[in-house]
């Protein structure tokens, strides 16, 4: 072998090696001869002629995203920025016509976008964009299928993902929000008060009968004490009012032995005076004979009158 062959031995290796090539999965290789379309290979090890055919481009088939952010104004006149996410793919038996029909499919699917939400959104109050930022991607979504179909491209799905009004009207509708969540907050708690207090006059009420209650029970008991010591005072010859009187004397005197048994007390009883015990009794026995006189009385008084 000559040194002059060695060359050309490169040069068909170079050839031959260059005469393959490979396509990733999902992608599609267009081929040129003499800068003229010749076919379109799938993935796999692929032959073309060497310094005939060429790979003009390659197109991928999975599924890619395009995110476009418009700016456009509501009905009532708030400036918001959407961001509208665009999925989308080359569909395969089309190949040809996303690779030669369009040179920038992201700038005509751009256009589109703005050309649907600028169309769409000035319809819409800014609460409405809210609720029906769905309506507004199907829009899109719908739009652009028609459009994009033509050059080999599937819309798969359209996406609202942000909407973002003017500084100042979002500020504002935090504001909103917090005095609506101060008011629903002031409701409970004015409930919550009410409820306290309707609670607390219920219990004062019930406390107050059963007070009552006791007080009547107590006063009960201690007139059926009384009329029982009256019965005992009376099997001993004494009448009922000299019964009574010295009931109540007894009474008081257990009662100013009570308040000197307690040492911080400050209540005084009056009359406090030695002879009040007497007293009290003396006034005790002339009211009960002088209310027996009155009846004595009116009892003659009434005879008189029947005759």
């Amino acid at each position: 072998m000559s040194y002059f062959s060695i060359p050309f031995i490169v040069i068909g290796l170079f050839i031959l090696i260059s005469s393959f090539f490979i396509v990733k999965q999902q992608t599609a290789a267009i081929i040129e001869r003499f800068g003229r379309f010749q076919s379109i290979r799938q993935s796999g090890l692929q032959i073309k002629i060497p310094l005939v055919d060429r790979i003009a481009g390659k197109l991928s088939l999975k599924i890619q995203q395009l995110d476009v952010i418009v700016e456009t104004k509501t009905l009532d006149d708030v400036f918001v920025r959407l961001k509208v996410s665009v999925q989308y793919k080359v569909i395969r038996e089309k190949v040809y016509d996303a690779f030669y029909k369009l040179d920038y499919p992201h700038d005509q699917i751009t256009s589109y976008v703005f050309d649907v939400v600028r169309a769409e959104v000035p319809k819409m109050k800014l609460d409405d964009v809210f609720v029906k930022k769905d309506d507004i991607a199907i829009a899109v979504k719908s739009e652009l299928n028609d459009a994009m179909i033509e050059y080999g491209y599937d819309i798969i799905k359209t996406l609202v993902t942000d909407i973002d009004p003017d500084a100042q009207v979002k500020a504002a509708m935090n504001r909103i929000n917090a005095s609506e969540r101060e008011k629903i907050a002031a409701q409970y708690e004015g409930d919550a008060q009410r409820i306290l207090i309707v609670e607390k006059a219920k219990a004062e009420a019930e406390s107050k009968r059963l007070q009552g209650q006791g007080i009547a029970d107590q006063r009960r008991e201690i007139a059926r004490g009384l009329e029982e010591s009256v019965e005992v005072l009376n099997r001993v010859g004494i009448n009922s009012q000299e019964a009574s009187a010295l009931i109540v004397v007894t009474q008081h005197y257990d009662t100013l032995q009570s308040l000197g048994e307690e040492t911080n007390s400050n209540l005084i009883l009056l009359p406090n005076a030695p002879q009040a015990g007497s007293n009290m009794l003396n006034e005790m026995v002339a009211s009960f004979t002088a209310s027996n006189q009155i009846g004595e009385a009116m009892k003659e008084a009434k005879k008189k009158n029947e005759k």
